[in-house]
C-alpha cells in the first residue's frame, strides 16, 4: 500500500515510507507485568509523567526548550486510549503503551517518516526556529519552509522540482500543516534516511531516529532516556506511526516487559520492536 499521490514521476519516488509488509504483522495482545504496571501512572497527561523510570535510574538531563525536551513531554491521551487511524478507525494491532494526543489530518499521509518529520518540524515552529525547518523530497529537492512562509510554492513538472509564486505570506499553524503536507506526500523513509547523521548506541539521544529506508521501509523515533549511573546502563522509549496514517504510539517492549515501554542499550545487537526489526546500524540523528 503506497499513500494517495497523483501520477507525476516523484510520486513514484516518494512512495517509500512503512508498509503493510512489516515483519510483524499479526495482532499482539497486551501483557502487564507487576512489574511494568509500577512503571505506568495513567494520570500522567505527558510523556514524563506517564511513565516512571524503574528502580536505580534517572531521567537523562535535557536543555531547556530543547527537541529532547519537547519529546519528553509530548501530551497524551488518557491511559487506554486507542489508536486511531485518519479515517477514526481503531488499529487493531495492540502494540501501543500511549497515544500521543496530536491530530494527524484526515489524508492517509501521517505514516512513519512523516511523523518523525512532523515532530522536528512542530518543534522548531513552536519554538519560532523557522529557518531551521526544511526536509527533501524522494528526488532530493530541498523545501524550506522559510521560502514558503514568504508565499512561495512548490511547482512540479515530471519529475522536475523548483520553487514559483504564487502562495499567499503566512505563518499561521493552517499554513505550516499544508506545508507539513507537501512534505508529507513527497517525502518518505528513503528521503529521511539520506538526511539523518548515523550516530552510535554510545552516543544515543533524546530525538535520534532507527530508520530502514526504501519501501518496504520504517522509522521509529526516541522520545525519553533515562541511564542508572551506577551501571551505565541506559534506557530509552520508542514512538512511531505506521501505515494507514495513524496517530503517534508510544510502543510497548514485548521482549522485556517487567520494564516495558523502555528499552535497554545492554548487550543490543539489534532492536525488534513490535511491528519493525532494526540493526543497531540504522541508527541515525537530526
Amino acid at each position: 500500500m503506497t499513500k494517495l499521490l497523483n501520477t507525476l514521476t516523484i510520486v513514484l519516488l516518494a512512495a517509500t515510507s512503512c508498509t503493510s509488509q512489516g515483519i510483524k504483522d499479526d495482532v499482539i495482545d497486551k501483557v502487564e507485568s507487576e512489574n511494568s504496571i509500577s512503571i505506568l501512572n495513567p494520570e500522567g497527561t505527558k510523556i514524563s509523567e506517564r511513565f516512571t523510570v524503574p528502580d536505580g535510574f534517572e531521567r537523562t538531563e535535557e536543555l531547556e526548550n530543547s527537541f529532547q525536551s519537547y519529546l519528553r513531554n509530548l501530551p497524551l491521551k488518557p491511559d487506554g486510549s486507542d489508536v486511531l487511524y485518519y479515517d477514526g478507525r481503531k488499529k487493531s494491532n495492540q502494540v501501543f503503551a500511549a497515544v500521543v494526543d496530536l491530530e494527524i489530518g484526515k489524508r492517509d499521509l501521517h505514516q512513519c517518516a512523516d511523523a518523525v518529520m512532523r515532530l522536528r518540524g512542530e518543534y522548531l515552529w513552536s519554538t519560532n526556529q523557522y529557518d531551521k525547518i526544511h526536509f527533501n523530497f524522494t528526488n532530493g529537492f530541498r523545501v524550506d519552509y522559510s521560502k514558503w512562509m514568504q508565499g512561495q510554492r512548490v511547482g512540479i513538472d515530471g519529475n522536475r522540482t523548483y520553487w514559483k509564486t504564487g502562495g499567499t505570506p503566512s505563518n499561521t499553524y493552517a499554513s505550516f500543516w499544508k506545508y507539513m503536507e507537501l512534505i508529507f506526500t513527497y517525502a518518505g523513509t528513503l528521503s529521511l534516511d539520506k538526511e539523518l547523521k548515523s550516530t552510535t548506541i554510545g552516543k544515543m539521544k533524546i530525538g535520534d531516529v532507527f530508520i530502514k529506508g526504501g519501501s518496504p521501509g520504517h522509522a521509529v523515533i526516541i522520545v525519553d532516556m533515562a541511564i542508572n549511573k551506577t551501571t551505565g546502563e541506559k534506557l530509552f522509549m520508542l514512538a512511531q506511526s505506521y501505515m494507514p496514517a495513524q496517530e503517534i504510539q508510544v510502543l510497548y517492549n514485548f521482549n522485556q516487559q517487567n520494564s516495558s515501554p523502555w528499552y535497554s542499550t545492554n548487550n543490543r545487537t539489534k532492536l525488534d520492536t513490535p511491528e519493525w526489526n532494526f540493526s543497531i546500524d540504522q541508527l541515525k540523528s537530526f
